[in-house]
């Protein structure tokens, strides 16, 4: 996986500043108690809607176990339709793929639909430096290009951004990527979405180059689907000469029948719709419509790793819809920049670490980054269980060693130790009730601090039990 967030601090630092931020937990809180509640009225319109779920986990269930089966017959379905694929272990080899391809076109721009696998693999900052131009077409997503800034949202990736940041942004920045922003822009909703229309339109029909991923490919047909509902995503797969699709190998369904369950949850677990605005489909090439050149980078970046792992390999399952993190309560307060990667909140929390490992101390601390009260999984439209991932994720990276598990470990068996010998337990028990009075209120070392900075440790009694029932009940 990409190493675009590694370096950022632990989940527990970054989130501590997050969370002195007013403005911010405003922002979060606004918009997640919005689309949680809209979306709670959009799935109970369903009698059916807990067989829809079912029937969602067993397709992506089945089609894991079966993946590189499926994954053949949908290269032999795409080349048969006229597309290219081609097939990336890693970020690395995808973003060479990538450049080679838009280099063979000669453009030095292109547009993009937004795509959570590019930037997993930081496309966008690899063809900067190979002097290419990739400009962001989705609305929320231009937003956080404009602004230097990362996505904060899965779905609504300038979920941390109110109108009137918005704005500045489009006053201050657009004119640095093409069309300025209108005179007197103001932070209403129409127009700002104006000014962002202007400001794409250009791009749209110079473009010569099309960048995107995939909600679902299709491997019968060798079909595959993009869904959203503001049109960009429609511009960009029709009107450039070249289109190249950045896909993980995990968004594969093996038919048209397994899409149609999948085309019921996801609208209404995301944006609460009953069904996407625009739903794109395209099957290779046709003379005359569309792109007359397609590729296909078929993404692994450590999901073959995640999908050896029994537990963990639920993760895969997802669609992508950012129910999980909108029922969250740390997600709500911490926002996505604390968990250091593209994928935040309770699903980033099982997926980052399979895909980049546990040896960087921001993916260590990720499993750690939930309270474990179940809502993600209530609310998951393909019933991954992630408590039980994180928990599972937990055991691994103690087993590992990371920091603070070493003294943990450590602890752990000095007290096994003292347990196992009951005179030394009552002469450690006799010493500590004598001391209690010089005993601090707070335990040295950054682990045993983070739990007796917000906790008062008890009071030691003034004789220990054994001699109190020795005297008293002997």
């Amino acid at each position: 996986m990409s190493g675009t967030f590694v370096g950022m601090p632990a989940f527990p630092e970054a989130a501590r500043e997050a969370v002195g931020d007013p403005t911010l937990r405003a922002n979060l809180r606004h918009a997640t108690h919005t689309i949680r509640d809209k979306r709670a009225r959009a799935v109970a319109e369903l009698d059916d809607w807990a067989a829809l779920r079912e029937a969602g986990r067993r397709i992506k269930d089945q089609t894991l176990r079966h993946l590189d089966t499926y994954l053949l017959q949908l290269e032999e379905s795409v080349t048969a339709a006229g597309g290219t694929v081609h097939w990336a272990a890693d970020a690395e080899e995808a973003n060479r793929i990538v450049t080679e391809l838009v280099r063979a076109t000669g453009e030095t721009e292109v547009v993009k639909v937004k795509s959570m696998a590019t930037q997993e693999i930081g496309l966008n900052e690899h063809l900067e430096a190979e002097g290419i131009a990739a400009y962001e077409t989705d609305l929320a997503e231009l937003i956080v290009q404009l602004g230097e800034d990362r996505p904060s949202h899965i779905l609504v990736p300038a979920i941390h951004r109110n109108r009137g940041e918005i704005r500045d942004i489009f006053r201050d920045r657009m004119g640095h990527w093409g069309r300025p922003a209108p005179e007197g822009l103001s932070d209403t909703p129409a127009e700002l979405a104006e000014a962002a229309r202007l400001h794409l339109r250009e791009k749209f029909l110079r473009a010569r180059v099309g960048i995107s991923g995939a909600n679902f490919m299709v491997a019968e047909t060798g079909t595959l689907v993009v869904v959203e509902s503001e049109g960009n995503g429609r511009m960009c797969l029709t009107l450039p000469e070249t289109l190249i699709s950045v896909v993980g190998i995990e968004k594969v369904v093996p038919t048209w029948r397994d899409l149609e369950v999948f085309l019921q949850t996801l609208p209404r677990s995301s944006t609460a719709e009953r069904m996407n605005p625009y739903t794109s489909m395209w099957t290779g090439t046709a003379d005359g419509d569309g792109p007359t050149a397609f590729h296909l980078v078929l993404l692994d970046n450590g999901r073959t790793d995640a999908l050896a792992d029994e537990v963990g390999r639920q993760a895969l399952r997802c669609i992508r819809c950012s129910a999980c993190l909108n029922v969250c309560p740390v997600y709500e307060r911490a926002g996505g920049h604390a968990y250091g990667s593209v994928y935040p909140g309770p699903i980033g929390a099982i997926l980052t670490p399979q895909l980049r490992g546990t040896a960087s101390e921001v993916d260590a601390s990720l499993p750690y980054a939930s309270s474990l009260c179940g809502a993600c999984y209530e609310v998951c439209p393909v019933a991954i269980d992630i408590p039980e991932v994180l928990v599972h994720l937990r055991e691994k990276v103690a087993r590992e060693g990371g920091k603070g598990h070493r003294l943990e470990r450590a602890a752990v068996k000095a007290s096994t130790w003292v347990l196992d010998h009951p005179g030394a337990l009552a002469t450690g028990e006799r010493l500590a009730s004598a001391a209690r009075k010089a005993l601090p209120r707070r335990l040295p070392g950054p682990g045993a601090r983070q739990w007796t900075d917000h906790r008062d440790l008890p009071e030691l009694p003034e004789e220990p039990f054994r001699d109190w029932w020795r005297k008293n009940r002997a």
